[in-house]
């Protein structure tokens, strides 16, 4: 029964930790803040037009502020996010709310209550003043930081893959008030090998002493499941301090794409590998696909027909390049692409392109660089076999090569494979020439199918489309 409790408790301590990032718990000041500053910019600056045109805030404005309000608190967390994408984030849930807003205003007529001019300048100053409160807001974290007093100090147990991931992102992160000050692990450093230079406080054992002499408040437990037995006697070991506890998941929990539970039979399940497109998800992306899809071809369609005469013309084979991919759950999937060498390898081995590279045609280049070879792949989305947005297929003799080498790297097909991607849109686009470029690709193919939304795909659309012409890495 106190093994029960032991991991009920921890359950309770692993929920905790991830209700926010690491050091920014849902009781932080900056979770406070950001929760409620987009709602009152939105409410102020509804107000502050109102008094501009009309003198003053009537009742019809008080009850759209109340419905505002309910609509956009809490707010969601944007500081993890570039500012580029914090600003896409607030532009689209802007459009959506005033899309809802004006849409029941329109159908119950209340919008006749508000002046023309009092609704067009709201509706562009409201995200404007959204924007520079975001901005505002980052500026004025180091102060904030300092108001909180000093760091809290913080320890990690188990100098892994996984604990070594989480101390570079709180030594990384500005937004931190967390000192870290070291591992505790029983290994010897042999063993330790590769996970980079970071202060080791001890052993485990050691670990309780110390965290009563330094009054340690926080404490990762980066431990593999299989050391259950010890799990239970540190927590055992620690109900003498007054520190946090939290469970940093091993690769069993790291590695999940949404994890979630479910049922067979009866009995609860965690799923340890699913896709995040089932059910409602599943057919909203699907539906997505098809809408862009449809949307591009039809307007690329004129482009694509002079691609093709001009390939023709310039190198004798064929337009279309037909080459075997592996897609949905690793089965064969063939992928089209405007030939862009004057080679069609399709074979067991196959050479990725190379800067400078003999085989790229001269209309070849142009194509590779601007993307414009990748067009004839929303066909490919049409036929199911692609979508628009999703981790980018490789060769199939590239996919067994470092299927052997990277781990996890089959799990980004629990997806349709994408013409354009997370990876590629934050630099890793083009030649994976070394190991490590391509577990950098992998890695973030594997965050987007655990944080994918439909918010997330337009940004990534949205990316695209601005880094076509400027991206050096394409060739």
């Amino acid at each position: 029964m106190a093994e029960i409790d032991d991991m009920q408790s921890a359950a309770v301590w692993r929920q905790n930790s991830e209700s926010g990032f690491i050091g920014l718990s849902k009781s932080n000041i900056f979770r406070v803040i950001e929760s409620a500053l987009d709602p009152l910019i939105l409410v102020f600056s509804l107000w502050a037009v109102a008094l501009y045109f009309e003198g003053a805030v009537r009742p019809p404005y008080l009850i759209l502020s109340v419905i505002v309000f309910s609509l956009t608190f809490p707010a969601s967390s944007r500081l993890r996010f570039s500012v580029e994408r914090m600003i896409f984030s607030i532009l689209f849930h802007w459009i959506w709310i005033a899309g809802l807003l004006m849409l029941v205003g329109y159908a119950t007529q209340y919008l006749q209550r508000f002046p023309v001019a009092v609704i067009i300048n709201w509706l562009w100053i409201a995200p404007l003043a959204q924007i520079g409160g975001g901005l505002a807001f980052r500026a004025a974290t180091p102060w904030l930081l300092k108001l909180k007093g000093i760091p809290r100090g913080a320890v990690i147990v188990g100098m892994n893959n996984q604990g070594v991931s989480l101390a570079r992102n709180i030594m990384g992160s500005i937004y931190s008030d967390i000192d870290l000050l070291g591992f505790f692990d029983d290994r010897n450093g042999e063993r330790r090998r590769g996970q980079g230079e970071h202060r080791l406080l001890g052993k485990i054992d050691e670990l309780v002493a110390y965290v009563k002499q330094h009054r340690i408040q926080f404490i990762y437990l980066s431990l593999p499941m299989i050391a259950r037995p010890r799990i239970l006697q540190i927590l055992d070991e620690l109900k003498d301090t007054t520190a946090s506890v939290y469970f940093v998941p091993d690769m069993f929990i790291t590695d999940l794409v949404q994890a979630r539970t479910d049922s067979v039979c009866g009995v609860t399940v965690i799923s340890v590998c699913d896709t995040p497109f089932r059910g409602f998800n599943g057919a909203l992306k699907r539906l997505s696909d098809i809408v862009l899809a449809l949307l591009v071809l039809a307007l690329v369609f004129p482009v694509m027909v002079i691609i093709t005469i001009m390939v023709k013309l310039d190198s004798p084979g064929p337009a279309i390049f037909r080459q075997h991919r592996y897609g949905l759950d690793g089965e064969h999937i063939v992928v089209y692409k405007f030939r862009s060498m004057a080679v069609t390898e399709n074979g067991e081995v196959i050479q990725q392109a190379r800067r400078n590279d003999l085989r790229v045609t001269r209309i070849g280049a142009f194509l590779r660089k601007t993307s414009l070879d990748e067009l004839p792949q929303f066909i490919n989305v049409l036929q199911g076999r692609m979508s628009v947005v999703g981790p980018r297929p490789h060769a199939v003799a590239h996919n067994e090569m470092y299927r052997t080498l990277i781990k996890g790297y089959m799990v980004r097909h629990k997806v349709r494979p994408g013409i354009t991607g997370w990876a590629q849109v934050n630099g890793q686009r083009g030649e994976t020439d070394t190991l490590e470029k391509m577990q950098a690709r992998i890695d973030l193919d594997l965050d987007y199918l655990r944080n994918w939304s439909l918010q997330l795909d337009i940004f990534i659309i949205l990316k695209t489309v601005r880094l076509v012409f400027r991206d050096s890495a394409a060739y």
